[in-house]
């Protein structure tokens, strides 16, 4: 009775913040993802979003009849945007401080916003959920360097002559012209859209070809649609 008594004197220990937030961060995580799964169909793909109809991209050789160069560098541009357009590409380009997901972009779940630096705050990082990998497990989506790109370069509700204006004003794409083709064509980050994981629809073509379209276009004097 006395070793009882003693048990039931000693006070509780309670969870401090970084406790809690072991616990409950990893939960959110698996939470959003599993919410995600059940509001999407799990047998039928998600149709083909309206900037890219096809799984493919023409080859830059496929716009060599366009004898005027303006014209031509206009039809590549409009085959990259694509790409660009692209809901993989999107959802990172938001109109907002929050991100969107899926095929149909809905709003972030759980609800996270930029942050100082694009990676998230201080309560809730990116890399908390979204790991180096996908993770097949959850379907979360995975890379080293997950984050948004800067609000200067929100692509969502712009047309893509708007979206091409951006990418040439090293304001607001924050890359100069040989720095914007080698961050399309080699970056890890942006080949991210062609292996999303889970039922993601990838990107229509591969990075290489994507890359090759925009150094075509910059080639031809980087003309941008009217």
């Amino acid at each position: 009775m006395t070793e009882e008594r003693e048990k039931a004197a000693r006070p509780r220990r309670r969870l401090g913040a970084p406790q809690l937030a072991a616990i409950v961060v990893p939960a959110l995580c698996v939470a959003g993802a599993l919410l995600l799964r059940s509001t999407e169909p799990s047998a039928t793909p998600l149709p083909p979003p309206p900037s890219a109809p096809t799984a493919t991209l023409r080859p830059v050789a496929a716009f060599s009849n366009i004898a005027d160069r303006r014209q031509r560098s206009v039809a590549l541009f409009r085959e990259a945007g694509r790409v660009f357009q692209h809901p993989r590409c999107l959802n990172c380009h938001p109109r907002s401080d929050r991100p969107t997901q899926t095929g149909v972009m809905r709003p972030h779940l759980p609800l996270v916003t930029r942050g100082p630096d694009g990676g998230g705050t201080e309560v809730l990082r990116c890399i908390t959920c979204h790991q180096a990998a996908n993770v097949a497990a959850s379907g979360v989506p995975g890379n080293v360097r997950w984050r948004l790109a800067p609000p200067e370069m929100a692509w969502q509700g712009k047309s893509l002559s708007a979206i091409c204006r951006q990418l040439l004003d090293p304001s607001r794409a924050h890359l100069r012209r040989d720095a914007l083709l080698e961050h399309v064509a080699q970056d890890e980050l942006v080949g991210w859209a062609w292996h999303p994981g889970a039922q993601r629809r990838p990107a229509p073509g591969t990075q290489a070809q994507f890359g090759a379209l925009v150094a075509a276009w910059l080639e031809t004097g980087a003309h941008c649609p009217a």
